[in-house]
């Protein structure tokens, strides 16, 4: 009777389909890329800086076939060749050019990255380029062949590149272009820096011919007891056998791959994932011909009211908005060691959520979080005033938000996918982040969206949340600059907030500017006193907002901005860091960690 008892669980999985499962799109990216074995093409790179982009366009401002892409080499005296990588200029990648060549600290253009490796090929492998990130458009060569494209500065991309490899001595050119552009997502005007460059790692990943392409593994909605999800395998046969594992739940199942993929559910009591108890879980897939396996966490996420619920339970969510900007050196984070040394700081702070601003982080900097306990908000680079009405501006942050997501589903730190911020009021605009928010719905069911605002009306009692983008989010993030865009630190504490929406509100940002060691009374601007004050006063306004959930002040750590250029106070950086950029903590890092370490635990 056993075989057939086993045959009888094999069909039930099998048949068992979610709406997860069918009719999604995701991003053509292989997930936890850590698990497999990488080579790594980081290190130095040769770079040919080109503002007219003489290496691509002819001077008819034609593409050309014989562009730089070609490393060609002289092969007669007379040759004529006016490039070459390998006596030009080199750059560390990971890493953004403006922060690693003087001369390149306000470029915006582009610039041809150049990588010799070499690469010995095996039967039955299929290898991609994998890029964690590049800002801002991409075009991607090797061996002098184009292999494709990617836009967008802080999602990963890869392209199948097997049959373009040869044995021994190959090179990967790259054209990164991150001039900015009114229909981009972001557009022309932001607040940070446009870091160029190949900002994050490049691998090369080799896998077998058949392997494990992508999964998801979460519980099903509203669910603690009931693990589904599915595996799928590129170039696999119908019918053949995934296993799915779980060795500390004492869970192993099979399941078999219907065009493509694996359906499975599984009935379990995980201990869930929360801030006090980050668990995580080895989680195993395995086919005849790959295995993989991830660490994984199992928690529930919903709202209720004005409450948000994690694990059933209500939770106030004590925050931070952090930046991609590396500590002590600044320019791009880069290293695991200082998504640390951030996390860190925001753990002192007494925080247990951050707001990964304003596009998504590394993958490093998200599995991190997850291991030291912090909930997440992440967001694509929808900000101000993109072109609503545009309908490729559109594809292209569908685009990076199908990417955001697709890497980052597994992470059960994530509670919350942003889709904007600070976005003017307009039908356009309603359209445009309402279909967003329901392609998020679409490829996750199981996660809160959500958006910071930055309109409010005035009316009999105090500030009014009634922008309609609240109809459609649902936990609505605010952000209030009172005390220093609008009104005096010391009427901060007496104003009221009212909302058209029974909904959960999370103050997304808050604060002021200081310049740290700059001392005086607390209603000179710039000083740290007056940072302070605007921080008591604004904690006071918060206390009495019944439907606050949590809040996340603007921002952990001062970060390069062009928009700051104000000499011997901001030097072109955003001073609104409750830390220096050199790691010195500012009197406003100590109220708010008192108040998250005394007040909603």
């Amino acid at each position: 009777m056993k075989p057939i008892k086993s045959l009888l669980i094999i069909l039930c999985i099998s048949s068992f389909t979610t709406l997860f499962a069918q009719e999604k799109e995701f991003a053509d990216l292989l997930q936890n890329i850590d698990a497999r074995e990488k080579v790594s093409l980081n290190g130095l790179w040769d770079i040919i800086v080109d503002p007219l982009e003489n290496g691509y366009y002819n001077h008819r401002l034609q593409p050309m076939d014989n562009g730089y892409f070609m490393n060609a080499k002289m092969q007669s005296p007379s040759d004529l060749i006016e490039y070459n990588f390998d006596t030009s200029d080199q750059i560390m990648v990971p890493g953004d050019w403006n922060t690693q060549m003087e001369k390149l600290y306000y470029y915006e253009g582009t610039i041809w990255y150049k990588k010799d490796f070499h690469y010995t090929t095996k039967t039955n492998e299929l290898v991609y380029l994998y890029f964690e990130a590049v800002n801002y458009e991409a075009i991607v060569y090797l061996n002098g062949e184009r292999v494709g494209t990617h836009t967008g500065g802080y999602t990963p991309f890869q392209f199948e590149v097997t049959d373009k490899l040869k044995e021994g001595n190959n090179f990967v050119v790259v054209k990164v272009d991150n001039k900015r552009k009114r229909e981009n997502v972001p557009t022309v005007n932001q607040d940070w820096w446009n870091y160029g460059g190949i900002t994050r790692s490049v691998h090369l990943i080799p896998t077998p011919k058949t392997h494990i392409s992508d999964y998801y593994v979460q519980l099903a909605k509203g669910s603690t007891t009931n693990i589904e999800g599915w595996v799928a395998v590129e170039n696999g046969t119908d019918g053949d056998n995934v296993e799915i594992s779980i060795p500390e739940l004492r869970k192993n199942v099979k399941s078999v791959i219907e065009n493509g993929r694996a359906n499975f559910s599984i009935n379990a009591k995980p201990t869930l994932w929360e801030p006090n108890n980050p668990k995580l879980y080895e989680v195993t897939l395995k086919t005849a011909t790959d295995k993989l396996t991830d660490a994984i966490g199992f928690r529930t996420v919903a709202t209720q009211g004005s409450k948000i619920l994690l694990n059933g339970k209500e939770i106030f969510l004590k925050g931070i908005c952090i930046h991609e900007e590396a500590p002590f050196k600044t320019g791009r984070v880069t290293s695991k060691e200082e998504c640390i040394t951030l996390l860190q700081w925001a753990k002192e702070l007494g925080c247990n959520y951050i707001r990964l601003a304003h596009y998504p982080h590394s993958e490093t900097m998200v599995r991190e979080a997850e291991k030291m306990g912090f909930m997440i908000w992440s967001e694509i680079p929808v900000y101000w005033t993109i072109q609503f009405e545009n309908k490729d501006t559109y594809a292209n942050a569908k685009n990076q938000l199908t990417e955001m997501i697709s890497r980052d589903k597994n992470r059960a730190a994530i509670l919350m996918w942003s889709v904007a911020n600070e976005t003017p009021e307009g039908e356009a605009r309603l359209n445009f982040l309402s279909d967003l928010a329901d392609e998020a719905r679409h490829l996750d069911n199981t996660r809160l969206i959500t958006a910071a605002l930055d309109t409010q009306s005035e009316g009999d009692n105090g500030k009014m949340i009634e922008d309609p983008l609240g109809k459609v989010v649902d936990v609505i993030g605010i952000n209030h600059y009172c005390g220093w865009y609008v009104d005096e630190p010391q009427n901060c504490a007496s104003v009221k907030w009212a909302s058209a929406y029974d909904k959960p509100m999370i103050m997304s940002e808050v604060g002021g500017g200081a310049l740290y060691g700059l001392h005086g009374n607390k209603n000179e601007r710039w000083t740290e006193e007056y940072q302070a004050d605007v921080y008591k006063n604004n904690i006071e306004m918060m206390r009495n907002i019944e439907f606050l959930s949590g809040l996340s002040p603007w921002i952990l750590m001062d970060f390069r901005s062009s928009r700051r250029p104000l000499k011997r106070i901001q030097e072109d950086f955003n001073r609104k860091g409750l830390i220096s950029e050199q790691g010195m903590k500012k009197q406003a890092f100590y109220i708010i960690r008192d108040y998250y370490l005394k007040e909603n635990n």
